[in-house]
């Protein structure tokens, strides 16, 4: 494939935007790029202790916003792995990747029963999708593009609060880009870089403020992010096609979060392959999720942790969550 035609239309799924409002249960749909988006109304949920086990910096126990993002690889099947996330984390928005299920399967229930009764959820049957749960009243922005026009539930973005405290966050799930890291022979590699120039190009022509950027970006872009660099040089996912593209993006107006507690000379995992019997004593991880924020809330940075431990639940998914606390 040339990878000048990556964006060109692929597969279309049939992911409209509709929001349903609760406790009154009324429908209202909202026409927006091939994915559907479900917003409920909250009711008060009390604030559970916040506990964290890890952290490079102290972090108090009731920041004004939690943050977690989660490749969960099947929002389904792991719903019981969620559940736990949410009762040791008490975050206050939850975003999610790889849900891997149609919105008309949507567990929505199961989510409500967590205390998030505003979710916003773009899926398809399978592959991809992507959701975010939040306790507090959000807005589904709907301005971004359909990312290189194949309709495949990569985005969602809402916009927390209202007014001059509001904060905007963004779910990304990139592009694998599948194992031969040349865009000609491999199309999944063609995509990826196409959608990682995109998404640089969209977000360089905005004016950002108080915004967050979280997902899996299936780049480990520094050298203290993957087990050896040398070695993954030529490995999709930390080859400098990847890994320029990803900082040129990052450097459209965020600043790297995650790193903002740990220094770039030290090692930072997110995901650990399946392949590894012992994936904790080889350690063979990369970093491949991503918390990056714009510079007006880096002053608001209060904790980061890397829930490491999820890794050995029963039935994981092979990346963790990433937990981010913000004074905001």
């Amino acid at each position: 494939m040339n990878p000048k035609h990556a964006c060109q239309p692929h597969r279309w799924t049939n992911c409209g935007i509709s929001v349903v409002e609760n406790p009154v249960s009324i429908l209202r749909g909202i026409s927006a790029a091939f994915c559907n988006s479900f917003l409920f109304l909250s009711r008060a949920v009390p604030r559970a202790h916040k506990n964290i086990l890890v952290s490079p910096r102290p972090i108090g126990n009731a920041p004004d916003m939690r943050i977690v993002t989660w490749n969960i690889n099947s929002l389904r099947l792991r719903m019981p792995l969620l559940a736990r996330l949410c009762q040791d984390t008490s975050p206050d928005i939850v975003c999610l990747q790889e849900t891997k299920v149609p919105d008309s399967l949507f567990p929505l229930d199961a989510v409500r029963a967590l205390g998030f009764d505003h979710v916003v959820f773009r899926g398809m049957k399978g592959y991809n999708g992507v959701a975010i749960l939040s306790r507090q009243p959000v807005t589904v922005l709907e301005d971004a593009p359909d990312w290189c026009r194949r309709g495949d539930c990569r985005h969602i973005a809402i916009r927390h609060g209202t007014g001059a405290d509001a904060i905007d966050v963004h779910d990304f799930y990139v592009p694998a880009g599948g194992d031969i890291p040349d865009p000609v022979e491999n199309p999944k590699f063609a995509h990826k870089l196409a959608f990682v120039e995109e998404a640089r190009e969209w977000f360089s022509g905005r004016d950002m403020r108080r915004t967050v950027l979280v997902g899996d970006l299936n780049i480990a872009p520094l050298e203290q992010d993957v087990w050896s660099h040398r070695q993954l040089l030529k490995i999709v996912s930390h080859t400098p096609a990847e890994t320029e593209r990803l900082l040129a993006w990052q450097h459209t107006g965020f600043v790297d979060a995650m790193r903002h507690f740990v220094p770039a000379t030290e090692k930072l995992y997110t995901w650990w392959s399946y392949r590894n019997r012992d994936w904790s004593k080889s350690n063979r991880g990369r970093r491949l999720d991503h918390v990056w924020v714009t510079p007006d809330l880096q002053s608001a940075l209060r904790g980061m942790e890397v829930l490491r431990t999820a890794r050995d639940w029963d039935k994981p998914s092979d990346h963790v969550p990433v937990m981010i606390d913000l004074d905001a």
